[in-house]
């Protein structure tokens, strides 16, 4: 009768063990660091863990799901678009997000990654559409620096907001022509710029020449101007010379050293060549001065 009652005993302890290790297994949650784990009771969101560790929730009354909390990449399907000027092009996007909000997240979409991605296609497509028809092909061909995404993100603006998503970035990994006329569009685009081209060059050969001839006209003015002045310096100095030579004449003491310094210079000046011997006639102004002098 012992053994029994310490058998059953025994069968009841293990009974109560193994339901403690399940009720522990059942209230322990487990949180991942690139992961929200929401606590749901009869399906509504108690609360939200967004820390890495482990934590607990009331067995078999509250349950647990798990969002991702780390950045999601999204590879957005090509598609058609249609610029300002009715020209078609081809866009090939992809889209870099996170849920910033997961309770707004579990609410709006359902807790679903896929749902998510089909809202965040639609939106930024809309948006790439907007762009797109308000530019013109040449724009957008010229507008692949970063513009273009930036200009998708300003038009999405705080829509995804809404669902509990944030949008990081729109990046453009291919936009171009369609294959059957690219060609065609390239060749008239290389037409267009060599004529603006043309008309620039043109442009600005004009204004060199209006340049050129303006620097003319200033250096012909310049040079007509200081050969004026010179003239007149020299006329100045001409007559300068001219006063002092009939000062020093009118005086009778410094008359006759002038006259004889002259008489030097005329000499001087006749004496050219090889041959040094100034011959004069008797008559001669010249001798007449020596004469004089002596």
């Amino acid at each position: 009768m012992g053994n029994k009652v310490k058998k059953t005993t025994g069968v009841l302890l293990a009974i109560i063990f193994i339901g403690a290790i399940f009720l522990l297994m059942n209230s322990m949650v487990i949180t991942r660091e690139d992961e929200y784990t929401l606590i749901k009771r009869f399906n509504k969101i108690e609360r939200v863990i967004d820390q890495a560790g482990l934590s607990f929730k009331t067995p078999f009354v509250e349950t647990t799901d798990s969002l991702p909390k780390n950045i999601k990449f999204y590879d957005m399907p090509e598609s058609d678009v249609i610029t300002m000027d009715k020209k078609t092009m081809v866009s090939d996007s992809y889209v870099l997000w996170k849920i910033s909000d997961p309770i707004r997240f579990a609410q709006t979409l359902n807790s679903s990654v896929a749902l998510a991605e089909t809202r965040i296609d639609t939106t930024v497509y809309n948006a790439m559409k907007n762009v797109i028809s308000s530019l013109s092909q040449n724009d957008v061909i010229s507008g692949r620096d970063g513009e273009l995404d930036q200009a998708y993100m300003d038009n999405i603006g705080n829509t995804m907001e809404n669902y509990g998503i944030e949008l990081i970035s729109v990046e453009t990994k291919h936009l171009d022509l369609p294959s059957d006329n690219k060609n065609a569009v390239f060749e008239r685009m290389i037409s267009e710029r060599a004529q603006m081209a043309a008309t620039y060059t043109a442009e600005g050969e004009s204004e060199a020449q209006i340049i050129r001839n303006s620097t003319d006209r200033e250096v012909a003015i310049s040079v007509s101007n200081a050969k004026t002045q010179a003239a007149k310096i020299i006329a100045e100095g001409e007559a300068e010379y001219m006063r002092i030579l009939s000062e020093a004449y009118s005086n009778p003491e410094r008359s006759e050293f002038y006259t004889y310094i002259r008489s030097l210079e005329a000499a001087k000046s006749s004496l050219t060549g090889k041959e040094k011997t100034l011959i004069l006639s008797k008559d001669s102004p010249i001798t007449q001065i020596f004469y004089n002098f002596e």
